[in-house]
């Protein structure tokens, strides 16, 4: 599914075209998302400038005068900017029509995703309240990782997977950021260390800026908002590698799972 640096990735792609544009139109042409798009979207936006495009966790946040719409990709899902000329797909289920002449189309297969409407601080919605800090920012830092973790008897590994202790660290990106520390992902959190947990926060934050860098990471069905794959895939160096040698001392790694998720490590690097 899209991970942070996809969804930052996309944010990235449809903002200039869609900030300072006023919605012509809306075309819900499926309500069945994961909760069913609001009934009455089109009278809330259409008419109305988009202020701007962020990001909070997963969420795409579109900022109007009244409120925000809040989009999730899902499991499959994808924006994508089109001339309307273009052939609608099977999929594309809610259609936003902008002054510039442009469409912007959301695309969900499995229907996963959401497309909803906050009126009030999108930061107090019921979805967004209860998360942890960006990593990316400031707040996360090896002194609050290490306070979050202590006591903790949970693996490494899911614990930075909470998004209640810190947002877009999935499944990939932890495997990653965990092999790039020297941790072992089955370590319980709160054995972690004050050093280990400055170097688990150093790589994780490396580990996403180059994944947006590279325009996220190609798994299953995810494409950006030109339609075009990410390329951090190809320097993945755990993930999806499990029984081929490390890249870094060439032991066999490991593929175990965790949480019911995949697990790839070297356990001659990660002790």
């Amino acid at each position: 599914m899209p991970e942070l640096p996809e969804v930052e990735t996309t944010v990235r792609g449809v903002a200039p075209h869609v900030s300072d544009q006023t919605i012509t139109a809306v075309d819900v042409r499926n309500p069945s998302l994961r909760w069913p798009v609001p009934h009455n979207l089109a009278s809330l936006i259409v008419g109305h400038n988009v202020h701007s495009v962020s990001r909070r966790a997963k969420y795409l946040v579109f900022q109007f005068p009244s409120g925000s719409l809040l989009v999730h990709l899902g499991m499959s899902g994808s924006l994508r900017i089109v001339d309307p000329s273009t052939p609608l797909k099977t999929h594309d289920h809610v259609i936003f029509s902008l002054s510039n002449g442009m469409q912007m189309r959301y695309h969900d297969p499995r229907r996963f995703g959401c497309v909803l409407w906050c009126d009030s601080d999108v930061e107090q919605h019921g979805l967004i309240a209860h998360l942890g800090p960006e990593p990316l920012c400031d707040e996360f830092d090896a002194t609050y990782l290490y306070q979050r973790s202590r006591g903790r008897k949970l693996a490494c590994k899911l614990f930075i997977m909470d998004s209640k202790v810190v947002v877009g660290v999935g499944n990939i990106y932890a495997n990653e950021a965990l092999f790039a520390a020297g941790i072992d992902p089955n370590k319980a959190a709160g054995k972690l260390t004050k050093p280990a947990c400055e170097r688990l926060v150093e790589e994780i934050k490396k580990v996403l800026a180059a994944a947006i860098a590279q325009g996220g990471t190609t798994l299953r069905d995810f494409v950006n908002s030109d339609g075009q794959p990410g390329y951090f895939k190809q320097t993945l160096a755990v993930y999806g590698r499990g029984g081929e040698p490390c890249v870094s001392c060439k032991e066999v790694l490991k593929e175990t799972r965790l949480g019911q998720r995949a697990t790839v490590f070297c356990r001659r690097c990660q002790r």
